[in-house]
């Protein structure tokens, strides 16, 4: 059996592995902190030592089977490395049963009724800040030992008003400064990377301080499971780079609601690649409308040749504006499985200039998807002040 101690580990997890006296651990810090690759592997260590007279039930905990599949399952199986059985995951009902019959559910916490009747030993509720209070009390107080709660603290939420003050509640503070034998290089270059072109997101991601987000584009969205049937579809198209990643959207207009699905969000990606990607996510040749960064008419003319019917979306004086004004005038849906995308418009902003005045220019970070679907929404229904201004431009 692994010993889950003599793996790579951080202040996070030997905090969370020695626990006494207190009943919930708030990792709060900023990203690539390993807040919650630590509290499972202290988990780990702690369900692999316990052999009571019954099972043991934990849960993991997040918002969606998306976030559950690419956040904690993906780092458990890793964790877990050479040891991980993979008949002894229900896939259907994501339990896994350990060897010792203690088992862990994974499971997602988007609706209180979920959470109200199951009863465990030991929780962890990752990414906190984005499940509700009525949720979150429900697994609480279900719950009979360590509750684990992890966040990157965007701004204050439950957590600091309903368990700040109390006596048996252990708050531990981390940054990716405090896992730079664990963390790639690449990404801590990507990290400082940030430093200057959004001060609050340096506050909340990189130094894990609580922020105050203000001033979002985009402020408010509905997550749901599927895309509508029906209605009027295309897509929105928005290069990336080295290291910046390319993303598709497909958007989906039905009266004043706007759906959308992330469909790829990848870095590295060349026009051949991009061809090859939108085909296997089902935009079909000549026919589904892609709106792109007129920017690139190069690529724009690449992708072209592999038969798809894309089109630069206009671009002239204040088109940046115009679109999202235009994208505000609908309401937002975002498939749950839009990870990144959501990710971004919870934290699109206007910047705030040094005197803390809120300026109409959007940062240059949480932009990619969100440029996407400004491409889309703003190509196919662009109004007749930008197509002038943008004929003007080219005369």
């Amino acid at each position: 059996m692994i010993d889950y101690v003599q793996t790579k580990n951080t202040d996070a997890f030997w905090k969370a592995y020695n626990l006494e006296k207190y009943t919930i651990l708030v990792l709060e810090g900023g990203t690539s902190s390993s807040k919650t690759f630590s509290a499972l592997q202290s988990y780990l260590v702690l369900f692999h030592h316990l052999n009571p007279n019954r099972p043991l039930i934990t849960d993991f905990i997040a918002e969606s089977v998306p976030k559950l599949k690419v956040g904690m399952i993906n780092d458990f199986e890793a964790i877990m490395a050479d040891t991980y059985d993979d008949k002894r995951m229900h896939k259907t009902d994501r339990i896994y049963t350990l060897p010792n019959s203690n088992k862990v559910r994974f499971f997602n916490a988007d609706d209180v009724q979920k959470v109200k009747g199951p009863r465990r030993d030991f929780c962890m509720i990752d990414e906190a800040n984005h499940i509700s209070w009525d949720v979150a009390r429900h697994i609480l107080v279900r719950t009979h030992g360590l509750k684990v709660i992890t966040h990157n603290p965007t701004s204050e939420y439950w957590a600091h008003t309903e368990l700040q003050d109390r006596d048996d509640v252990l708050w531990v503070h981390s940054t990716f400064m405090d896992a730079l034998h664990v963390v790639p290089e690449s990404d801590i270059k990507e990290i400082l990377s940030n430093k200057e072109k959004d001060r609050n997101w340096w506050r909340v991601y990189g130094l894990g301080l609580v922020g105050k987000i203000e001033g979002l584009v985009h402020p408010n969205f509905t997550v749901v499971d599927e895309m509508p049937i029906g209605g009027v579809s295309f897509y929105g198209l928005d290069y990336g780079y080295t290291n910046d990643p390319t993303c598709l959207v497909h958007c989906v207009v039905i009266g004043d609601k706007l759906y959308c699905r992330q469909l790829i969000y990848q870095a590295g990606l060349d026009n051949q690649q991009i061809a090859k990607l939108m085909l296997s996510k089902g935009v079909r040749p000549r026919y589904d409308e892609i709106f792109c960064d007129a920017a690139e008419p190069k690529s724009r003319a690449e992708i072209a040749r592999y038969g798809f019917n894309i089109k630069c979306a206009p671009k002239g004086r204040d088109s940046v504006q115009h679109g999202i004004q235009k994208i505000n005038q609908f309401r937002h849906y975002w498939c749950a499985d839009s990870i990144d995308a959501i990710k971004e418009q919870r934290n699109y902003c206007y910047i705030t200039d040094h005197s803390g005045i809120i300026t109409n220019k959007p940062v240059d970070i949480w932009n990619h998807a969100m440029d996407a679907r400004r491409y889309g929404v703003w190509g196919k229904y662009q109004s007749g002040l930008q197509i002038a201004l943008s004929a003007k431009q080219r005369v």
